[in-house]
């Protein structure tokens, strides 16, 4: 049996992916080598940082992102970086980035739906 994943972006990181012209396919294309088990780190508390290649570069100067996932169905796309901007996220970072990790993974189906439809979370589907 195929569980249908759901990818999903913060708002912030929307932003972040429309100033360096990062796609949904580009980060659909991700999440599945993620399902494959094809990840940079395991940063614990349900975060994990995937190598992403910008247009005109590849993944080891393109970009970090800092994705929430469980590795079943759901997966939060929380922050990204230009590896040439930062070399890594700090501490306070990354315990902020795991407790938001937490509250977006424990979402009821009715709470997603009201992020969707509140411009917190975007879905990542394909389709535009």
């Amino acid at each position: 049996m195929t569980t249908k994943l759901q990818v999903f972006a913060t708002k912030t990181f929307a932003r972040w992916m429309r100033k360096n012209k990062v796609t949904q396919e580009d980060l659909l294309d991700a999440t599945q080598e993620m399902v494959n088990c094809l990840f940079d780190a395991d940063l614990g508390g349900y975060v994990v940082k995937k190598r992403l290649a910008l247009h005109g570069r590849g993944k080891s100067s393109g970009a970090r992102t800092i994705v929430a996932t469980k590795f079943v169905e759901r997966w939060f796309f929380l922050f990204g970086f230009e590896k040439n901007e930062r070399s890594n996220i700090n501490s306070d970072e990354l315990k902020s980035l795991q407790q938001l990790a937490l509250t977006l993974l424990s979402f009821e189906p009715s709470q997603l739906a009201n992020a969707v439809i509140a411009g917190e979370l975007i879905e990542l589907n394909g389709d535009m």
